[in-house]
C-alpha cells in the first residue's frame, strides 16, 4: 500500500511574478515526470545540487527520490501544467533534525518557486517533529544561500571542507511571518496587476450575433479605446465588428496577455488549455453555466479553477460581468456594461455579475469616478482578498468599495483588511450568504458577530448600496473628521433641526444649527461656514442649501468650495437636493479631492459622516500587537490537549516499528510506521480548570455533591458562606438554579431538599464558596470557527442580557485595545462602569482575562469551545465561577494559517 499524506499538504500558490503553480508531495508515479524535469536542467544547476556532474539519474535514484514515507523522508514538487518545475526534500538525520535540498528548473528560477516550497516543507517538517533544517551548500551557490537566509528563520552558517553548512531553526518567528506575509502580498498584487493592465486581449467566443455576450465585450473594449491590440476569436468567421478574427487563440501571431472567454460552459475547459499553451496570463470568464446551476455546474467550476491554476493562470469569474481599468495608459472595459464611470479614486469589487451593471450606472450617475472595477461572479479563483492586495499597492486607489455575497476565506479577509484599512478606508456591503461561500449562518455566527469582526478590522460595514456610495463619495473627496462634533449651516430651520436630530441618533455631537434664512446668499454662507470651521469645537460641517426660490446657486457653491479649501475639516452638503458630486461643488472638470459631496437629504449626509467618524477614531488608535504574556505555559497546555486527544495505544509521528515498511513488507531494520492522519473527530471534554491555569486563570473551587451530607461536608471544607447550585453548563441559563449565602449546615440541607423536589432526587449539585460581593456577572466564550478561526465572545451574565443576545465578538488573539473595545461593545456595558446604581468594577482585570483567554484559543486550534460561565467582576478582581472546555482534532491547519496558498 502506498504511503499517504494529509490533504492540506497540497496547495495552489501564487509565484513572485503573479503566475501560479501547484505544490504537492512527490509520488511514485512521478518517476517519468522527474526524469523529464532532470533532462531540462543545466549542468550548473545539477552541479550545485549534487556537487559534481551527473548527466542523468539512474533508475535506482529515481525510485529513491520518488518513494518517500511522508514522515522521515518528505519531498514536495511544484508543477505547472503537467510538468514538474521544482522539487524540495528533507531526510531526517537525527532527533529533531533533517537535511534539506532543493532544485528549480533553470527556466523558472527567479520566480520565487524555491521560497514558497521552503515555506511548505518547513510546515510539514514541524508537523513531523523536525525542529531544524541542515543544508550543505557550495560557496558559489549564492541563490540557494539567499533563499535559506531570506526565509526569516534563525540561521547559522559555518564553512568547512569547501562547503557552507547552514542550519535553520524552524521555530516560527515574527520575522518569518513578516517575510511570508510580504511575499504573499507582492505575489497576489502582481497577479491582479497582470489582469488589469494587459498589453493585449483576445475575446474568445466573439460572434457576429448582435447582442451576443462575446460581441458585447468586444464592442465595449473597442469603444473604450483600449490601448493595446484586441483579437476576436471565432472558429468560423473572418472578422467581428470590423476586426480580423482568428480561429483559435493559438493562431494569433503575437502575444496575448488576457483572454475574455464567452463560449458555452462545456467548451470553457478546452479554451483554458489552449490559453495555457499560448502563454496567456489570465482569464475573464463571462460564460454562465457553472456553480450557479447546481452540483454539476459546481464540479465544472472547480475543474476550471484547478486547470487554470495548474497552468499558471488566474481566473476572474465565471458568470461575471468582467473587469475595467480607467487608467489612461490602459483604458480597459472588458465588461458587459456599456457605461463605465470615468477616472477616480475608488476601487470597486462586486461579487454579483447581474448587479454589476446597475452598480456601475449608479456610480456614474453620482459623478464618482473609479480607478478599477472587478466583478468576480462565482469567484472560482480571484476573490476580494486578491483585490485588496492589489489596491493596497495601487497609488491611484484611495478608497475601496466591496459588495460581498459571501466570504471565501474570512480569516484572511479580516487580516488583510485590518492592515490595509490603516491607510485606505474599506466600505463593505455584506448581503446574505450563498452556498459557494461562507455565510454567517454557515459559520455558526450571528450576523452581529460578522459586524463585530468587521469593526475590529477597521471595515466600514453599511446596510445597503445607497449607503455604500454615500460613504464612498465622502471618503474619496473629503478629509477624515478628527472627532464627532458637527456644525450645521442651513437656510431652513426645519432641515437644520432634522440634521441635528440625525446627528444625535448617529452618535454625533451637533452644535446648534446656524439658520441663515431663505434669502441667504454666497456671502452669508461663506461667512457662517468659515466661522464654524475655524472653531476648535468643530470637527466637520454639514451645509444645507435648499432655497425656496431660485437663488445664486453658482455663487453659493463657489464660496463653499473656497472656504472648505482653507480648512482641513470635512464638509458635506445637501445642495438643492442633488445626490452625488454636484458639478458646481467639484474641483475641475472631474471631481478632485476637495470637492464637496452632496446628498439628497441632510439625514443621509449625517449618516455617511457618522461612519467616517467611527472609522477615523479606529484609525487614530495605535495598531499595537497582542501583548506578551510572560506567565503563561503554552507547552503545558499543549501537553494537556495532546493527552486528552491521543488514544493510549497511539504512536507519535515518526515512531518506528522494527521490521515493517510503509507497504507492510518485511525489512532488515527499523522503518517508519504508516502514519495515521486523523479527520476532525467528535468533541472531547477536557479539564477546563487545568487548561486555564496554564494561562494564569484560576477557576473558583467547587465540589459536585449528590446528597445533603456530601453538601454539608463540602461546605465545611470550602468555608461558609457557600453557594449551592445545579451543576452543568446549561444551569446558568435557567432561573432558580442557585441558592446564595448559605451560612449554616441546616441552610445547606434545606437548599438541597428544595432542589431535589424541583429537579428530582438524581439532580447533580455543586457547592462553591460564596464570592465577594458586589460583583457584575459576565460570560466569556470562545469557539473555533471553521472559517474565522478562534472567536471570543463577551456579554453580561444576567438573564435579560442573555435573552437579548447582548454579545460582542472579536477575533483572537486580542490586543489590549481589542479587549477594551469588546467590553464596551455590549449594550449593557454601563453596568460595569458604575451606572444605574451598580458600583464600578475591575474592568482592567476583566480585559486582562479576555486577553489571556484569546491567547489560549489562538495557541490551541484543538480548542473547539471554551465557556467561562459565570465570570464575576468585582471591585478589585475577577472570579471565574465555572468553566467547560471541548477539544477536537482539527482536520488541518486554520484557513489562514501555515504557508502561502490560494483559496
Amino acid at each position: 500500500m502506498e504511503a499517504q499524506y494529509p490533504a492540506h499538504w497540497e496547495a495552489d500558490v501564487v509565484l513572485a511574478d503573479g503566475g501560479t503553480a501547484h505544490v504537492r508531495p512527490i509520488r511514485p508515479a512521478d518517476a517519468d515526470r522527474l526524469r523529464a524535469f532532470y533532462s531540462r536542467l543545466s549542468a550548473e544547476s545539477i552541479y550545485f545540487r549534487f556537487f559534481g556532474p551527473r548527466p542523468r539519474l539512474s533508475d535506482r535514484e529515481v525510485e529513491w527520490f520518488t518513494n518517500v514515507d511522508y514522515v522521515n523522508r518528505v519531498a514536495l514538487i511544484a508543477t505547472i501544467g503537467t510538468e514538474m518545475v521544482a522539487v524540495i526534500r528533507y531526510d531526517r538525520t537525527g532527533t529533531g533534525e533533517a537535511e534539506v535540498a532543493f532544485l528549480v528548473e533553470d527556466a523558472h528560477q527567479g520566480r520565487g518557486v524555491a521560497s514558497v516550497l521552503l515555506e511548505h516543507l518547513a510546515a510539514t517538517a514541524r508537523e513531523r517533529g523536525i525542529e531544524r533544517f541542515v543544508a550543505d551548500v557550495l560557496p558559489a551557490n549564492m541563490k540557494m544561500m539567499g533563499v535559506l537566509r531570506q526565509a526569516g528563520y534563525t540561521a547559522e552558517s559555518r564553512f568547512a571542507d569547501g562547503v557552507v553548512r547552514m542550519t535553520l531553526d524552524l521555530t516560527p518567528t515574527e520575522t518569518a511571518t513578516e517575510v511570508t506575509t510580504s511575499r504573499e502580498h507582492r505575489a497576489e498584487a502582481r497577479s491582479i496587476a497582470r489582469l488589469l493592465t494587459p498589453g493585449s486581449i483576445a475575446v474568445i467566443g466573439a460572434s457576429r450575433e448582435p447582442g451576443g455576450v462575446g460581441q458585447t465585450v468586444l464592442r465595449n473594449l473597442l469603444a473604450a479605446d483600449f490601448t493595446g491590440p484586441v483579437y476576436p476569436v471565432h472558429r468560423e468567421v473572418r472578422a467581428v465588428a470590423g476586426v480580423r478574427a482568428y480561429p483559435s487563440v493559438t493562431a494569433i501571431d503575437d502575444e496575448v496577455d488576457l483572454a475574455v472567454v464567452a463560449v458555452p460552459a462545456e467548451s470553457v475547459l478546452d479554451v483554458v488549455k489552449e490559453c495555457a499553451e499560448k502563454g496567456v496570463h489570465g482569464l475573464v470568464v463571462v460564460s454562465s453555466g457553472f456553480g450557479e446551476t447546481g452540483e454539476r455546474g459546481r464540479a465544472r467550476q472547480d475543474e476550471l479553477a484547478r486547470i487554470a491554476r495548474a497552468y499558471g493562470l488566474r481566473v476572474v469569474g465565471p458568470n461575471c460581468l468582467g473587469i475595467a481599468n480607467t487608467d489612461p495608459a490602459v483604458k480597459l472595459n472588458a465588461t458587459l456594461a456599456a457605461t463605465v464611470p470615468g477616472r477616480g479614486r475608488v476601487g470597486f469589487f462586486s461579487q454579483s455579475g447581474a448587479l454589476g451593471t446597475a452598480l456601475l450606472q449608479r456610480v456614474k450617475q453620482r459623478g464618482m469616478g473609479i480607478s478599477s472595477f472587478v466583478s468576480a461572479g462565482n469567484r472560482a479563483d480571484v476573490s476580494g482578498n486578491d483585490l485588496l492586495q492589489y489596491w493596497e499597492e495601487d497609488a491611484s486607489t484611495e478608497v475601496i468599495l466591496l459588495y460581498l455575497e459571501s466570504l471565501g476565506n474570512p480569516r484572511k479577509f479580516t487580516r488583510l483588511a485590518r492592515r490595509i484599512a490603516r491607510s485606505k478606508p474599506i466600505v463593505v456591503v455584506k448581503s446574505g450568504g450563498t452556498p459557494a461561500g461562507h455565510s454567517a449562518e454557515e459559520l455558526g455566527l450571528p450576523d452581529s458577530a460578522i459586524s463585530s469582526l468587521f469593526e475590529q478590522a477597521g471595515l466600514i460595514r453599511v446596510d445597503d448600496l445607497i449607503q455604500l456610495f454615500d460613504v464612498g463619495q465622502l471618503l474619496a473627496y473629503q478629509p477624515l473628521p478628527a472627532g464627532p462634533r458637527v456644525a450645521l449651516v442651513t437656510n431652513s430651520d426645519a432641515l437644520g433641526l432634522l440634521a441635528a436630530d440625525a446627528c444625535v441618533a448617529a452618535g454625533l455631537e451637533p452644535r446648534p444649527p446656524a439658520n441663515l434664512g431663505p434669502a441667504a446668499g454666497p456671502a452669508e454662507f461663506g461667512t457662517a461656514l468659515a466661522g464654524e470651521l475655524a472653531s476648535p469645537e468643530v470637527d466637520a460641517a454639514v451645509v444645507v442649501y435648499t432655497p425656496p426660490i431660485p437663488g445664486d446657486a453658482a455663487g453659493v457653491a463657489a464660496r463653499l468650495l473656497e472656504v472648505s479649501q482653507e480648512s482641513a475639516k470635512p464638509v458635506l452638503a445637501t445642495f438643492q437636493g442633488h445626490l452625488g458630486m454636484h458639478p458646481r461643488l467639484q474641483l475641475g472638470p472631474t471631481p478632485e479631492r476637495g470637492s464637496i459631496p452632496s446628498y439628497a437629504a441632510p439625514e443621509e449626509a449625517v449618516r455617511a459622516l457618522a461612519h467616517a467618524v467611527r472609522y477615523a477614531a479606529w484609525r487614530a488608535r495605535p495598531a499595537a500587537p497582542p501583548p506578551e504574556l510572560d506567565d503563561i505555559d503554552t507547552a503545558c497546555a499543549r501537553a494537556l490537549v495532546h493527552d486528552a486527544l491521543t488514544p493510549a495505544d497511539a504512536q507519535p509521528p515518526g515512531a518506528t516499528e522494527p521490521g515493517t515498511s510503509p507497504a507492510g513488507q518485511e525489512t532488515d531494520g527499523p522503518r517508519p510506521a504508516q502514519p495515521a492522519f486523523a479527520e476532525a473527530g467528535p468533541p472531547v471534554r477536557a479539564d477546563a480548570s487545568e487548561l486555564l491555569s496554564c494561562y494564569g486563570i484560576t477557576v473558583w473551587p467547587a465540589e459536585v455533591v449528590r446528597s445533603p451530607d456530601e453538601a454539608v461536608a463540602a461546605a465545611e471544607r470550602l468555608g461558609r458562606p457557600v453557594v449551592l447550585k445545579v451543576a452543568g453548563p446549561e444551569a446558568s441559563r435557567r432561573a432558580g438554579t442557585v441558592r446564595l449565602g448559605l451560612q449554616t449546615a441546616e441552610g445547606v440541607r434545606h437548599a438541597f431538599a428544595e432542589f431535589a423536589q424541583q429537579f428530582g432526587e438524581d439532580v447533580e449539585l455543586a457547592v462553591q464558596r460564596m464570592a465577594p460581593q458586589p460583583a457584575v456577572p459576565t460570560v466569556v466564550s470562545v469557539i473555533e470557527d471553521p472559517a474565522f478561526g478562534p472567536v471570543v465572545s463577551f456579554g453580561l451574565g444576567e438573564v435579560t442580557a442573555r435573552l437579548l443576545m447582548d454579545q460582542g465578538f472579536r477575533l483572537a488573539p486580542l490586543t489590549r485595545e481589542d479587549a477594551a473595545a469588546l467590553v464596551r461593545s455590549v449594550r449593557a456595558a454601563p453596568l460595569l462602569f458604575g451606572e444605574y446604581g451598580y458600583p464600578p468594577v475591575a474592568v482592567d482585570a476583566l480585559e486582562d482575562l479576555l486577553v489571556r483567554v484569546s491567547r489560549l484559543a489562538h495557541d490551541l486550534p484543538e480548542l473547539a469551545r471554551l465557556d467561562l460561565d459565570q465570570v464575576l467582576v468585582g471591585e478589585s478582581e475577577v472570579i471565574v465561577l465555572g468553566a467547560s472546555a471541548r477539544l477536537r482534532t482539527p482536520p488541518g491547519p486554520r484557513l489562514d494559517g501555515g504557508p502561502r496558498r490560494l483559496g
